[in-house]
């Protein structure tokens, strides 16, 4: 078992030497709650993106029964609130949303999911969006509870191919247990999209458009057996074969109580390992030539129950993402935890979970320690810095509570660097493209993808921690294959790279 912890290091950049800390910060942010029925009791999303262009991160944080809210970014963490269109006055409904260039202009646009008609906001820049589901030829899905959504340009494309994940069918009167809705894929036509149905359905909570083991882009599903029962489990469709992946393939796919996914290569091998929430243990999926294969208990990442407090009931995961929260050239796992309403078997008080990696590649809790260990009902979050300092912040959308900000204020960080990819034509910032940072004995590497974590993304720069490394070459595989080398002067930045 040690030597396999110890296999999943290729080499690590020096720590930090610091725990992380965390600061909360009040205003907008924290003013916001998501709420709602039972329609509500999943979702509640957290997106980030730059929608005005001043390199500083803007918020979209989905409301339930409450207005959605833009949270525009005005600086050292002031955020200043702004109401977003709706087809009949205020965005309702909202489970989420998810940024992305839908019409090629090079401006980020919004697919809003909802418990109803979903809807496109197009980006008019300067933080303005208009409706423009209609305008674009995007269906909306009619009165589907939308609960997923991925993305990404088939070869040659200028728009993205979509694919959009529906929860229970509301309109069965046999429901809800085993009537999971279809799901639907969008592929761009020259008057907008053709939608066509994704069965079976499992009533996916996230979606990931990415390479997977085989190297292959892959559409990953990860599902809620709560309501698909038996004859269900997580899915892999691949993309350019459109199929279901099965046994024949030496796909054997787990059955969870899906509700997130997050992707990052934890041993510099080029295979994303995936980690996948749930009610009860979190499945850290290893990347193996092929395949993939559950993750030991001893690497410390199932995050199974409360870790602190007396109530010892299985904990209920929901967003995951990696990231480098110290800087120290490993990534880190946050993950957000709440109990979905009153579920008896599960934990009422279960805080989310920050998950530090050590230099032997298992994680250790640190949320208590960071200040991050909420024990509100979570659902969406990200981790991105906010600030511009470097480190990654944090923001956490909760059920029937105020969200949270937080300010990473890590002491004795490592060296930082966020890469930002740019090319032309409609997948300007490059989907698919794979980005490896590599300095002296240490290197890591990135995917840029929409989808994954749960009923949100981030939209920016690729943030890489560094540790000592002072100097670096960048390779990145481009969507198209392209390979390209880069050696950018000095570190502690943000950089562009262009085709």
């Amino acid at each position: 078992m040690r030597r396999l912890l110890v296999l999943l290091v290729l080499g690590a950049a020096a720590p930090a030497g610091a725990e992380p800390r965390f600061a909360p910060v009040s205003g907008p942010v924290a003013d916001h709650v998501y709420t709602g029925g039972w329609e509500h009791f999943v979702g509640g999303g957290v997106s980030v993106l730059d929608c005005n262009a001043d390199a500083r991160p803007d918020l979209v944080l989905a409301g339930g029964e409450n207005p959605a809210r833009l949270m525009v970014n005005g600086g050292d963490m002031a955020f200043a609130p702004r109401a977003l269109p709706g087809p009949d006055g205020a965005l309702t409904g909202v489970t989420g949303a998810y940024p992305v260039d839908l019409d090629a202009d090079g401006t980020l646009d919004l697919f809003v999911m909802r418990a109803g008609p979903n809807v496109a906001l197009r980006g008019r820049g300067d933080c303005r969006f208009e409706v423009a589901t209609g305008a674009l030829g995007l269906p909306d899905g009619g009165t589907a509870w939308t609960t997923a959504f991925t993305a990404w340009w088939a070869p040659g494309a200028a728009r993205p191919t979509l694919a959009v994940g529906n929860y229970v069918d509301r309109a069965d009167p046999d429901g809800p247990f085993g009537t999971c809705d279809a799901n639907a894929i969008l592929t761009p036509t020259p008057g907008g999209w053709r939608a066509r149905d994704l069965t079976p359905g499992h009533c996916p909570l996230s979606m990931l458009a990415a390479h997977d083991a085989r190297g292959r882009m892959t559409l990953r599903l990860s599902n809620d057996r709560h309501y698909y029962i038996r004859d269900g489990a997580e899915q892999l469709w691949d993309i350019a074969e459109q199929r279901f992946l099965g046994p024949e393939d030496g796909y054997d796919p787990p059955m969870l109580w899906g509700m997130g996914i997050a992707a990052r290569d934890l041993n510099g091998d080029g295979r994303d390992e995936v980690m996948l929430t749930s009610m009860g243990d979190q499945n850290l999926r290893l990347a193996r030539e092929g395949g993939y294969v559950t993750a030991p208990y001893a690497m410390g990442t199932t995050a199974h129950r409360p870790h602190t407090g007396e109530d010892g009931r299985p904990s209920t995961g929901w967003h995951a993402q990696f990231g480098d929260v110290d800087n120290d050239g490993r990534a880190d796992l946050f993950i957000a935890k709440g109990n979905v309403d009153q579920m008896p078997g599960m934990a009422m008080q279960d805080p989310n979970s920050l998950l530090m990696q050590s230099p032997d590649g298992t994680f250790e809790e640190a949320s208590v320690a960071a200040g991050v260990a909420s024990p509100s009902r979570s659902r969406g979050a990200a981790l991105a810095d906010l600030d511009g300092d470097g480190r990654l912040d944090l923001v956490v959308v909760n059920r029937r509570a105020a969200a949270e900000l937080y300010r990473n204020v890590t002491p004795e960080t490592g060296n930082w660097l966020a890469v930002r990819l740019r090319q032309p034509g409609g997948n300007a910032r490059a989907v698919g493209a794979r980005v490896r940072v590599a300095g002296a004995d240490w290197s890591e590497e990135q995917e840029v993808s929409i989808g994954g974590g749960h009923a949100g993304d981030v939209a920016g720069p690729l943030h890489f921690g560094l540790g000592d490394v002072a100097a670096v070459e960048i390779t990145v595989t481009w969507p198209d294959g392209t390979v390209t080398r880069d050696a950018p002067e000095g570190v502690n930045r943000r950089v562009t790279l262009r085709r």
